[in-house]
């Protein structure tokens, strides 16, 4: 058990040395240089190769990659992500910042999901064939196809430019303005829970059928238990293991989904953070 332990552990230190060296590539041969996405047109002009290459030498661009890959890493091991070349601040005051803007999204999504999803499910194995669970099973496949990007967007014309009744874009922290967070947040979330709702309703509608056909339900329903005590008491509990590993995966979408929906409405979290340095080829944020 040890040994498996630690080759686990040993395994995780290589895939993650090998996807930080990747992202750092890639970011490198990227075309463009962040050192003129700091400076204006004006300074480009009168900024002489030796002022340029002062700028390089403060960021440590001018050392080759390999060195560069080590201090960084070297750094982030120790808590220290470097300095963005943009915003000229340390890059984990930003993320510190941020942070809780992505955390605020994702953890209302994943409990909206979790309060749709799973109820949708269960209702769906009980009443197989009606037309509710027609309704929902269409409803589903439709959330797990639809492009987030593209709901967004609609949402957007919709109900902040057609209608009015939602703000377009930004965030509020919940202790500054409950009501403005609630408002900002409604079709943010709403498009974050889309997915993982959909996924949980299926899932949890295909182990509860299958759980529902077992011996000691039957069983159950012969010792004339209510409906009720089969499903929460007995059913559930069984039906909700691969509910709890699909949770695990549908955090990470949700977290991940951020980066468009944070882009779509024009939140700030760490998901528009990543989009904005990929695009500023800020080498210190990724």
């Amino acid at each position: 058990m040890v040994n498996f332990i630690i080759r686990r552990i040993f395994l995780a230190v290589v895939v993650l040395i090998l996807v930080t060296l990747i992202v750092f590539m890639a970011m490198r041969i990227l075309p463009g240089d962040p050192i003129y996405m700091i400076m204006t047109s004006g300074e480009m002009t009168n900024a002489t190769v030796q002022e340029i290459e002062a700028v390089r030498r403060e960021f440590g661009l001018d050392k080759p990659l390999f060195m560069q890959y080590i201090n960084w890493f070297g750094g982030m091991v120790h808590g220290d992500l470097g300095i963005s070349i943009v915003q000229r601040e340390p890059v984990i005051t930003e993320i510190i910042r941020r942070v809780p803007i992505t955390l605020n999204l994702s953890l209302v999504a994943l409990f909206i999901s979790l309060l749709i999803g799973i109820p949708a499910g269960i209702i769906c194995a009980l009443r197989r064939g009606k037309w509710i669970d027609t309704v929902v099973t269409v409803l589903a496949n439709t959330g797990i196809t639809i492009p987030v990007f593209w709901l967004g967007v609609m949402l957007v014309y919709v109900f902040s430019l057609q209608l009015h009744w939602l703000p377009v874009q930004g965030y509020t922290s919940p202790f500054v303005d409950l009501g403005k967070n609630i408002r900002q947040l409604i079709m943010p979330v709403f498009c974050l829970s889309i997915f993982p709702i959909a996924s949980m309703a299926r899932q949890t509608r295909s182990s509860m059928l299958e759980v529902m056909r077992q011996d000691y339900i039957r069983t159950a329903w012969s010792k004339g238990l209510k409906e009720r005590n089969i499903v929460y008491i007995h059913a559930l509990k069984n039906a909700l293991i691969p509910v709890v590993t699909l949770l695990g995966m549908g955090l990470g979408n949700i977290i991940g989904g951020s980066v468009i929906v944070e882009t779509v409405f024009n939140i700030s979290g760490m998901g528009r953070m990543a989009v904005n340095a990929v695009f500023a080829q800020e080498y210190s944020w990724l």
